[in-house]
């Protein structure tokens, strides 16, 4: 099929009816900032007060890396949850895949938030989490690519790589809203109080944020490209067989370009948390609030990053952010370590932005590399591998930390990797860029 002949097919050649498209995003935003507030949320969690609820310690860094190390497990099993649902996306449709994983997420994020702590029910409390997170991994596996791609497929193709944006912008919305959540709620509760039981709080609200996501996701439509997908019978029997056997290197690609974008917050918003509070002295309250001025910039920085991907491809733009971000890195962690909040900010900022331009253009890189019959196998599993590298970074710079005795410029190495590989990766990504009118290719 030539999809260009076929103009009724929204996605694939463009419709002048955009609100299926506006729908579509709204939809990828919603279940993009519940991801990300679940991400964000369990971050601040494990660096503030994961330890002494549910891994009690008389050592506090034993009790970080325990917190840290739970953090990462839900990252092992997202690739096992990106090939389920992934098949389930390829085969069965991206809106009733997204409909699963939302569910799956939001249900295990709100009980969290009901689990009584290691002093109430003793060693059960950790392992129930334990399983709590793993579910939470499951269905972030699936979801941030089906996101991407409801958003994708409805586009036309002038606008994709804006579309593929702005799901992205549930990133900084999420890390807002807990960054928020952590200074009211430090402001109105005495410590000991958000310790024992407020901290509860921004857990629970997952549940309502849930209802409003499945609200939008029931009012979209399935979108073009695969119901033309079906119509043809171009669907793959096991997708993510075909994802390693036909494009290896794309999936190579994928993956390391990945890395900056996902690897940056968990290094900025997870091990910066502890590592400011824990060594350089920052109260959480400050790091909070410079968590949410960065977030709050990336609400305009990626939207014009989208529009910039339009202009001269994703692929370019998430190269032009692992550049910036390997250029900036080690003087960024020299100022750091004098520790005071305007360079706190300005770290959050600068830090944020460049790596950002590799979040924003990440998901139009990997929606123009891979073909539709595979695509949803292929973005899951790609972005869930780069998750699960990303998850163990706190644990690797606390390591790190460690052994180097805290020196300033630790953090800056993990930095340093992730945008070397990203920037390779990118260059290659770049090269090969996959046409827009020939998105129903295998």
């Amino acid at each position: 099929m030539d999809p260009t002949a076929a103009p009724a097919v929204a996605g694939v050649s463009g419709s002048p009816d955009r609100r299926p498209a506006r729908r579509a995003v709204w939809a990828a935003f919603l279940g993009s900032s519940l991801e990300s507030f679940d991400f964000y949320l369990f971050a601040y969690f494990s660096a503030f007060f994961s330890a002494s609820v549910f891994f009690p310690n008389d050592d506090p860094v034993v009790g970080r890396l325990e917190a840290f190390a739970l953090f990462a497990l839900s990252y092992l099993v997202r690739p096992i949850g990106a090939i389920v649902f992934g098949w389930v996306g390829d085969r069965l449709g991206r809106r009733q895949t997204l409909l699963i994983t939302i569910t799956l997420m939001g249900v295990a994020t709100g009980a969290i938030g009901l689990l009584p702590g290691y002093d109430t029910i003793g060693v059960a409390a950790p392992v129930i989490l334990v399983v709590i997170r793993l579910l939470q991994g499951l269905s972030l596996g699936g979801e941030w690519g089906g996101g991407i791609l409801v958003a994708v497929e409805h586009a036309e193709p002038k606008r994709r790589g804006l579309y593929a944006a702005l799901p992205q912008l549930g990133s900084p919305v999420g890390t807002g809203i807990v960054a928020t959540l952590v200074i009211v709620l430090s402001a109105v509760m005495p410590p000991e109080d958000l310790a024992a039981w407020g901290w509860r709080i921004p857990f629970l609200l997952a549940f309502p944020l849930l209802l409003v996501s499945l609200w939008l996701r029931l009012r979209i439509d399935e979108t073009p490209l695969f119901k033309a997908l079906v119509a043809e019978d171009r669907l793959e029997r096991v997708p993510v067989l075909s994802a390693f056997a036909k494009h290896p290197l794309a999936m190579v690609v994928a993956i390391g370009a990945a890395l900056l974008g996902i690897g940056s917050y968990s290094l900025m918003n997870t091990y910066t948390l502890s590592y400011g509070v824990a060594v350089l002295g920052f109260k959480y309250e400050e790091l909070s609030l410079a968590t949410l001025i960065g977030s709050a910039l990336q609400l305009v920085t990626i939207p014009l990053f989208g529009v910039w991907a339009n202009r001269i491809g994703s692929a370019r733009v998430v190269l032009i952010g692992a550049i910036g971000t390997l250029i900036i890195t080690f003087p960024m962690y020299f100022l750091l370590q004098f520790a005071t909040f305007p360079i706190l900010v300005g770290t959050m900022i600068i830090g944020g932005i460049l790596p950002t331009l590799a979040w924003a253009g990440l998901g139009g890189l990997m929606a123009d590399v891979f073909g539709g019959p595979i695509r949803y196998s292929a973005l899951s599993i790609a972005y869930a591998v780069a998750a699960t590298i990303s998850g163990f970074i706190p644990l690797i710079t606390t390591g790190i930390g460690a052994a180097t005795g805290n020196a300033w410029w630790h953090p800056g190495i993990v930095l340093a990797a992730l945008s070397a590989l990203t920037l390779v990766s990118a260059i290659f990504a770049a090269r090969w860029r996959r046409p827009v009118d020939t998105l129903l290719e295998a």
